[in-house]
Protein backbone atom coordinates (compact mmCIF):
# COMPACT_ATOMS: atom_id res chain seq x y z
CA UNK A 1 0.00 0.00 0.00
CA UNK A 2 1.40 2.98 -1.45
CA UNK A 3 2.10 6.06 2.06
CA UNK A 4 1.15 9.64 0.90
CA UNK A 5 3.02 12.27 2.75
CA UNK A 6 2.79 15.88 3.77
CA UNK A 7 5.97 17.24 3.74
CA UNK A 8 6.00 21.14 5.54
CA UNK A 9 9.34 22.98 5.40
CA UNK A 10 8.71 26.99 6.82
CA UNK A 11 11.13 29.80 5.80
CA UNK A 12 11.58 33.40 6.95
CA UNK A 13 9.16 34.18 4.53
CA UNK A 14 7.56 31.14 2.63
CA UNK A 15 5.75 27.98 3.64
CA UNK A 16 6.78 25.17 1.23
CA UNK A 17 4.73 22.61 1.12
CA UNK A 18 4.51 19.28 -0.82
CA UNK A 19 2.56 15.70 -0.87
CA UNK A 20 4.74 12.14 -1.55
CA UNK A 21 3.72 8.99 -2.91
CA UNK A 22 6.05 7.10 -1.11
CA UNK A 23 9.37 8.50 -2.72
CA UNK A 24 7.39 10.74 -5.44
CA UNK A 25 6.07 14.14 -5.41
CA UNK A 26 2.54 14.29 -6.83
CA UNK A 27 1.84 17.78 -5.43
CA UNK A 28 3.97 20.99 -4.44
CA UNK A 29 3.75 24.53 -3.40
CA UNK A 30 5.53 27.65 -2.54
CA UNK A 31 3.45 29.83 -0.06
CA UNK A 32 5.46 32.85 -0.60
CA UNK A 33 5.14 36.03 2.28
CA UNK A 34 6.00 39.66 1.93
CA UNK A 35 7.83 41.96 4.83
CA UNK A 36 4.61 43.81 5.85
CA UNK A 37 3.11 40.30 5.79
CA UNK A 38 5.82 38.81 8.40
CA UNK A 39 6.26 42.13 10.34
CA UNK A 40 2.67 42.08 11.50
CA UNK A 41 3.98 39.36 13.89
CA UNK A 42 5.88 39.86 16.93
CA UNK A 43 7.88 36.33 16.72
CA UNK A 44 7.85 33.76 14.18
CA UNK A 45 5.78 31.41 16.30
CA UNK A 46 3.11 33.97 16.27
CA UNK A 47 2.41 32.97 12.37
CA UNK A 48 1.68 29.74 13.14
CA UNK A 49 -2.09 30.23 12.35
CA UNK A 50 -1.66 32.39 9.76
CA UNK A 51 0.44 29.47 7.95
CA UNK A 52 -1.61 26.67 9.06
CA UNK A 53 -4.50 28.29 7.44
CA UNK A 54 -2.57 28.78 4.29
CA UNK A 55 -1.44 25.03 4.13
CA UNK A 56 -4.51 23.74 4.66
CA UNK A 57 -6.49 25.88 1.97
CA UNK A 58 -3.56 24.40 -0.21
CA UNK A 59 -4.80 21.07 0.61
CA UNK A 60 -8.28 21.94 0.01
CA UNK A 61 -7.43 23.67 -3.60
CA UNK A 62 -5.52 20.28 -4.19
CA UNK A 63 -8.96 18.11 -3.14
CA UNK A 64 -6.42 16.29 -0.61
CA UNK A 65 -7.93 15.02 2.38
CA UNK A 66 -5.58 14.60 5.29
CA UNK A 67 -7.64 11.88 6.46
CA UNK A 68 -6.08 10.29 3.23
CA UNK A 69 -2.61 10.97 4.54
CA UNK A 70 -0.49 8.48 6.47
CA UNK A 71 1.89 11.04 7.78
CA UNK A 72 2.85 14.68 8.21
CA UNK A 73 6.60 15.25 8.51
CA UNK A 74 7.83 18.89 9.22
CA UNK A 75 11.29 20.84 9.04
CA UNK A 76 13.29 20.21 12.59
CA UNK A 77 13.31 23.58 14.81
CA UNK A 78 16.32 25.18 16.90
CA UNK A 79 15.63 22.00 19.67
CA UNK A 80 17.80 20.90 22.10
CA UNK A 81 21.04 19.06 21.18
CA UNK A 82 19.62 15.75 20.11
CA UNK A 83 21.39 12.69 18.08
CA UNK A 84 20.33 12.32 14.47
CA UNK A 85 17.55 10.51 13.36
CA UNK A 86 13.61 10.82 12.42
CA UNK A 87 11.70 11.69 15.81
CA UNK A 88 7.67 11.77 16.56
CA UNK A 89 6.68 15.42 17.54
CA UNK A 90 5.70 14.86 21.24
CA UNK A 91 4.27 17.45 23.81
CA UNK A 92 7.68 17.96 24.88
CA UNK A 93 9.42 18.63 21.49
CA UNK A 94 6.38 21.07 21.04
CA UNK A 95 6.89 23.10 24.05
CA UNK A 96 10.21 23.04 23.50
CA UNK A 97 9.67 24.61 19.78
CA UNK A 98 7.11 26.94 21.27
CA UNK A 99 9.23 28.17 23.67
CA UNK A 100 12.72 28.83 21.22
CA UNK A 101 14.55 26.83 23.60
CA UNK A 102 17.51 27.05 21.04
CA UNK A 103 16.53 29.75 19.22
CA UNK A 104 14.37 31.78 17.02
CA UNK A 105 14.06 30.39 13.79
CA UNK A 106 11.06 29.93 10.90
CA UNK A 107 11.54 25.67 10.65
CA UNK A 108 10.44 25.84 14.67
CA UNK A 109 7.24 26.50 12.94
CA UNK A 110 7.77 22.72 11.10
CA UNK A 111 6.81 20.02 13.74
CA UNK A 112 4.18 22.03 15.18
CA UNK A 113 2.17 22.39 12.07
CA UNK A 114 3.05 18.96 11.60
CA UNK A 115 1.62 17.82 14.71
CA UNK A 116 -1.63 19.92 14.71
CA UNK A 117 -2.33 18.43 11.13
CA UNK A 118 -1.55 14.74 11.91
CA UNK A 119 -3.60 14.89 14.87
CA UNK A 120 -6.78 16.27 13.14
CA UNK A 121 -6.42 13.05 11.21
CA UNK A 122 -5.41 10.26 13.76
CA UNK A 123 -2.18 9.89 11.86
CA UNK A 124 1.57 10.12 12.67
CA UNK A 125 3.86 13.76 13.01
CA UNK A 126 7.51 13.86 12.57
CA UNK A 127 10.64 16.06 12.13
CA UNK A 128 13.89 14.45 10.69
CA UNK A 129 17.40 15.93 11.64
CA UNK A 130 17.03 19.04 12.29
CA UNK A 131 19.65 21.82 12.63
CA UNK A 132 20.35 20.52 16.28
CA UNK A 133 21.81 17.38 15.56
CA UNK A 134 24.15 16.58 17.63
CA UNK A 135 26.41 13.55 17.66
CA UNK A 136 29.88 14.59 19.07
CA UNK A 137 32.43 12.90 21.46
CA UNK A 138 33.03 14.61 24.45
CA UNK A 139 36.72 15.79 23.31
CA UNK A 140 34.56 17.77 20.17
CA UNK A 141 33.09 20.21 22.69
CA UNK A 142 36.76 21.42 24.53
CA UNK A 143 36.44 25.23 22.56
CA UNK A 144 39.49 26.45 24.69
CA UNK A 145 37.34 28.37 27.33
CA UNK A 146 35.07 26.62 30.20
CA UNK A 147 32.66 29.13 29.56
CA UNK A 148 31.48 28.34 26.30
CA UNK A 149 31.69 24.64 25.01
CA UNK A 150 31.37 23.54 20.69
CA UNK A 151 28.10 23.29 19.71
CA UNK A 152 26.77 21.31 16.74
CA UNK A 153 24.61 23.29 14.29
CA UNK A 154 24.77 22.17 11.19
CA UNK A 155 22.79 21.63 7.57
CA UNK A 156 22.22 18.19 9.48
CA UNK A 157 19.23 17.06 6.85
CA UNK A 158 21.05 17.19 3.41
CA UNK A 159 24.33 16.24 5.25
CA UNK A 160 22.82 12.69 6.69
CA UNK A 161 20.38 12.45 3.04
CA UNK A 162 23.85 12.49 1.02
CA UNK A 163 25.62 10.31 3.51
CA UNK A 164 22.97 7.75 2.34
CA UNK A 165 22.91 8.57 -1.10
CA UNK A 166 26.52 7.94 -1.05
CA UNK A 167 26.93 4.55 0.99
CA UNK A 168 24.02 3.45 -1.53
CA UNK A 169 26.09 4.26 -4.91
CA UNK A 170 29.33 2.74 -3.37
CA UNK A 171 27.40 0.21 -2.74
CA UNK A 172 28.69 -0.21 0.72
CA UNK A 173 27.04 -0.04 4.12
CA UNK A 174 27.04 3.45 5.78
CA UNK A 175 27.97 1.97 9.04
CA UNK A 176 31.24 1.11 7.38
CA UNK A 177 32.10 4.65 5.49
CA UNK A 178 33.72 7.29 7.03
CA UNK A 179 32.94 10.08 4.40
CA UNK A 180 33.53 14.09 4.97
CA UNK A 181 30.34 16.56 3.80
CA UNK A 182 30.54 19.92 2.66
CA UNK A 183 27.33 21.62 2.28
CA UNK A 184 28.18 24.68 -0.08
CA UNK A 185 24.51 27.07 0.43
CA UNK A 186 23.89 30.29 2.47
CA UNK A 187 26.22 29.12 4.86
CA UNK A 188 28.79 26.47 5.14
CA UNK A 189 28.81 22.91 6.91
CA UNK A 190 31.88 20.32 6.63
CA UNK A 191 30.98 17.30 8.54
CA UNK A 192 33.42 14.74 9.52
CA UNK A 193 31.06 11.22 9.57
CA UNK A 194 31.84 7.73 10.53
CA UNK A 195 29.35 5.11 10.20
CA UNK A 196 26.50 8.06 9.60
CA UNK A 197 27.44 9.47 12.80
CA UNK A 198 28.32 12.72 12.57
CA UNK A 199 31.35 13.45 14.83
CA UNK A 200 32.02 16.81 14.08
CA UNK A 201 31.32 19.90 12.12
CA UNK A 202 32.24 23.47 12.36
CA UNK A 203 29.35 25.65 13.54
CA UNK A 204 27.69 27.18 9.98
CA UNK A 205 26.74 30.00 11.83
CA UNK A 206 29.89 31.25 13.50
CA UNK A 207 32.64 29.21 12.56
CA UNK A 208 34.56 27.65 9.93
CA UNK A 209 35.19 28.76 6.33
CA UNK A 210 33.41 31.88 5.59
CA UNK A 211 30.53 31.14 3.16
CA UNK A 212 28.33 33.37 0.66
CA UNK A 213 26.55 35.28 4.05
CA UNK A 214 28.53 34.34 7.06
CA UNK A 215 31.95 35.26 8.46
CA UNK A 216 32.79 31.91 9.56
CA UNK A 217 35.92 32.06 12.00
CA UNK A 218 37.27 35.16 13.03
CA UNK A 219 40.62 36.39 14.79
CA UNK A 220 38.73 36.54 18.84
CA UNK A 221 40.81 39.71 19.73
CA UNK A 222 39.65 41.59 16.79
CA UNK A 223 36.51 40.93 17.13
CA UNK A 224 36.01 41.59 20.46
CA UNK A 225 37.48 45.43 19.72
CA UNK A 226 35.10 45.79 17.06
CA UNK A 227 32.26 44.62 19.22
CA UNK A 228 33.40 47.10 21.70
CA UNK A 229 34.18 49.90 19.47
CA UNK A 230 31.23 52.24 19.73
CA UNK A 231 30.12 51.85 15.79
CA UNK A 232 27.71 48.92 16.09
CA UNK A 233 24.76 48.09 18.36
CA UNK A 234 24.52 43.88 19.30
CA UNK A 235 21.76 43.22 16.58
CA UNK A 236 24.00 44.92 14.07
CA UNK A 237 27.21 43.06 14.79
CA UNK A 238 24.92 39.91 14.76
CA UNK A 239 23.73 40.41 11.38
CA UNK A 240 27.30 41.33 10.15
CA UNK A 241 28.37 37.94 11.10
CA UNK A 242 25.37 36.07 9.64
CA UNK A 243 24.09 37.36 7.02
CA UNK A 244 25.83 40.37 5.86
CA UNK A 245 29.59 38.49 6.59
CA UNK A 246 31.96 36.43 4.01
CA UNK A 247 31.19 37.22 0.04
CA UNK A 248 28.36 39.38 0.89
CA UNK A 249 30.16 41.46 2.95
CA UNK A 250 33.37 41.67 0.30
CA UNK A 251 31.71 41.67 -3.08
CA UNK A 252 28.33 42.83 -2.40
CA UNK A 253 26.27 39.67 -3.63
CA UNK A 254 25.51 36.40 -1.55
CA UNK A 255 25.21 34.57 -5.60
CA UNK A 256 27.95 32.42 -6.78
CA UNK A 257 26.59 32.52 -10.25
CA UNK A 258 26.93 36.65 -9.79
CA UNK A 259 30.59 36.28 -8.00
CA UNK A 260 31.55 34.21 -11.28
CA UNK A 261 30.73 36.55 -13.39
CA UNK A 262 32.27 39.23 -12.10
CA UNK A 263 35.26 37.13 -12.35
CA UNK A 264 34.66 36.44 -16.11
CA UNK A 265 34.81 39.91 -16.34
CA UNK A 266 38.04 40.10 -15.21
CA UNK A 267 37.47 41.51 -11.81
CA UNK A 268 40.83 40.08 -9.82
CA UNK A 269 39.25 40.97 -6.08
CA UNK A 270 36.30 39.13 -6.83
CA UNK A 271 38.34 36.39 -8.20
CA UNK A 272 40.61 36.82 -4.62
CA UNK A 273 37.87 36.51 -2.45
CA UNK A 274 36.26 33.73 -4.26
CA UNK A 275 39.36 31.72 -4.32
CA UNK A 276 39.86 32.66 -0.57
CA UNK A 277 36.59 30.57 0.18
CA UNK A 278 37.33 27.54 -1.89
CA UNK A 279 40.93 27.91 0.24
CA UNK A 280 39.07 28.11 3.74
CA UNK A 281 36.74 25.48 2.97
CA UNK A 282 39.60 22.98 1.44
CA UNK A 283 41.35 23.78 5.23
CA UNK A 284 38.08 22.90 7.00
CA UNK A 285 38.41 19.62 5.38
CA UNK A 286 41.76 19.03 6.22
CA UNK A 287 40.58 19.55 9.54
CA UNK A 288 38.21 16.61 9.46
CA UNK A 289 39.92 14.29 7.79
CA UNK A 290 42.12 14.75 10.78
CA UNK A 291 39.23 14.11 12.88
CA UNK A 292 38.80 10.42 10.67
CA UNK A 293 42.55 10.21 11.07
CA UNK A 294 43.59 10.36 7.68
CA UNK A 295 40.80 7.53 6.31
CA UNK A 296 38.15 9.53 4.87
CA UNK A 297 36.02 6.99 2.07
CA UNK A 298 34.69 9.97 0.16
CA UNK A 299 34.84 14.09 0.53
CA UNK A 300 31.57 14.71 -0.84
CA UNK A 301 30.38 18.21 -2.15
CA UNK A 302 26.59 19.01 -1.84
CA UNK A 303 24.45 22.17 -1.51
CA UNK A 304 23.34 24.77 -3.83
CA UNK A 305 27.54 25.79 -4.29
CA UNK A 306 28.09 22.21 -5.49
CA UNK A 307 26.76 23.15 -9.51
CA UNK A 308 29.50 25.69 -9.60
CA UNK A 309 31.87 23.48 -11.34
CA UNK A 310 34.84 26.60 -10.78
CA UNK A 311 34.39 26.24 -6.71
CA UNK A 312 34.21 22.57 -6.88
CA UNK A 313 37.22 22.42 -9.20
CA UNK A 314 39.34 24.78 -6.68
CA UNK A 315 38.09 22.78 -3.38
CA UNK A 316 38.58 19.73 -5.39
CA UNK A 317 42.75 20.89 -6.10
CA UNK A 318 43.90 21.00 -2.35
CA UNK A 319 41.92 17.66 -1.15
CA UNK A 320 41.82 14.95 -3.55
CA UNK A 321 44.85 13.82 -1.90
CA UNK A 322 43.11 13.07 1.08
CA UNK A 323 40.39 11.02 -0.72
CA UNK A 324 38.04 11.20 -4.11
CA UNK A 325 35.98 14.35 -4.37
CA UNK A 326 32.23 13.53 -4.96
CA UNK A 327 29.46 15.71 -6.07
CA UNK A 328 25.99 16.14 -5.38
CA UNK A 329 24.65 19.28 -5.92
CA UNK A 330 21.28 20.93 -4.62
CA UNK A 331 19.60 20.11 -1.37
CA UNK A 332 16.29 18.41 -1.75
CA UNK A 333 15.35 19.00 1.71
CA UNK A 334 11.79 18.23 0.90
CA UNK A 335 12.48 14.70 -0.09
CA UNK A 336 14.77 14.04 2.27
CA UNK A 337 12.13 15.01 5.38
CA UNK A 338 9.90 12.91 3.28
CA UNK A 339 12.34 9.58 3.28
CA UNK A 340 12.80 10.19 6.93
CA UNK A 341 9.10 9.59 7.31
CA UNK A 342 8.96 6.72 4.56
CA UNK A 343 11.48 5.22 6.68
CA UNK A 344 9.44 4.66 9.58
CA UNK A 345 6.52 4.10 7.80
CA UNK A 346 8.07 1.23 6.00
CA UNK A 347 9.85 -0.34 9.51
CA UNK A 348 13.10 0.43 8.53
CA UNK A 349 13.98 2.88 10.82
CA UNK A 350 11.74 3.29 14.47
CA UNK A 351 10.91 6.36 15.38
CA UNK A 352 12.88 8.40 18.12
CA UNK A 353 11.40 10.41 21.14
CA UNK A 354 12.41 13.70 21.83
CA UNK A 355 11.99 13.11 25.50
CA UNK A 356 14.14 10.02 25.57
CA UNK A 357 17.02 11.50 22.92
CA UNK A 358 18.01 14.87 24.42
CA UNK A 359 22.08 15.02 25.28
CA UNK A 360 22.36 16.35 28.48
CA UNK A 361 26.09 17.91 27.92
CA UNK A 362 27.57 19.35 31.41
CA UNK A 363 30.84 19.36 31.13
CA UNK A 364 32.05 22.05 32.56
Amino acid sequence: MENLILVINPGSTSTKAAVFKDTQICRSKTISYTPDAVRQFGSVIEQFGMRLDDIMEWLNEENIRIEDLSAVVGRGGMVRPIPGGTYMVTDTLVRDLKSQVGGEHASNLGGMLARDIADRAGIPSFIVDPVAVDEFDDIARISGMPEIYRMSHSHALNIKAVARRTAQKMARPLCELDLIVVHLGGGISVGALKGGRQIDVNDANEGGPFSPERTGSLAAMDLVDLCYSGKYTHAQMKKKILGLGGMTAYLGTNDIREAERKIEGGDEYAQLVFSAMAYQVAKEIGSMAAVLKGKADAIVLTGGGAYSGRLVSEIEDRVKFIAPVLREPGEDEMRSLALGALRVLDGEETAKLYEDEVLDIELF
